[in-house]
């Protein structure tokens, strides 16, 4: 028997079951797909950024640059960042300042406690933008979580009701022979393949996707720290 054959001929509880798995395998399957292309141009359109940050001589230039990645989770680090910056200089050098010399180092320290306050400000926004971006880019992945921990025992359920329902029949036919039990049990196992089917990509998917956004943590942690050594470098020349 073939497996469309074998659906065909399922109980209606079998198929109710088959039918609300294959909901949860599409929907995951185009969040898949979804997800995948956000992942895939925030990381390419990063990377251009980070090149027009690291080569560009002021913050201004980088500010207009930045407005074409719009779909760059640093990106939008950036812009929070540099607006703050932006306001706590306002009225002196602004953040067009020059970027440090090869022969200055961005990460220097600058012994004066007077911008502790304004930079601790600065990271705090980095810090608020960080974890925004990190919700934002998890949005949805819980579906792709309970779709792997729900859909085998949803199949399971029609596996267990299919398994009752041969039975049933068995004793009401009288026969136990192996003619009269397979094609009940076959139909009732299914349920537990569809199950798997829906399961197995949503966890690899999950676990993949949260593998990404830890990456994408770091990456921001790291640009964050970047973005304040040049912050305290402005802030001092500003005054």
């Amino acid at each position: 028997m073939s497996v469309v054959s074998l659906v065909v001929q399922a109980g209606l509880v079998a198929k109710a079951v088959l039918l609300i798995l294959l909901g949860f395998s599409l929907m995951s399957w185009t969040l898949i797909f979804m997800k995948f292309g956000v992942f895939r141009r925030g990381q390419r359109e990063s990377a251009q950024f980070l090149h027009v940050f690291r080569s560009a001589k002021n913050l201004t230039t980088v500010f207009d640059e930045s407005k074409r990645f719009t779909k760059s989770p640093i990106v939008s680090l950036f812009q929070d960042g540099y607006r703050d910056l932006s306001q706590l200089v306002k009225g002196s050098q602004g953040p067009a300042a020059q970027w440090p010399t090869a022969n200055e180092p961005r990460a220097a320290a600058v012994d004066m406690p007077l911008y502790k306050e304004p930079v601790d400000l600065i990271s705090r926004t980095l810090r608020h933008a960080s974890m925004r971006e990190v919700a934002q880019q998890e949005r949805h992945l819980i579906f792709l979580a309970t779709t792997g921990n729900v859909t085998p025992f949803v199949g399971l359920f029609g596996t267990v009701w299919g398994i009752m329902d041969a039975f049933a029949s068995i004793g009401q036919a009288g026969s136990a022979n192996l003619g009269a039990v397979a094609p009940g049990v076959a139909e009732a196992l299914i349920t537990t393949a569809a199950g798997l089917w829906a399961a197995i990509p949503a966890v690899i998917a999950y676990n993949y996707f949260v593998n990404r956004v830890r990456r994408l943590a770091t990456e921001m942690e790291l640009f964050s720290l970047e973005f304040l050594a040049l912050a305290e470098r402005i802030l001092a020349r500003s005054r």
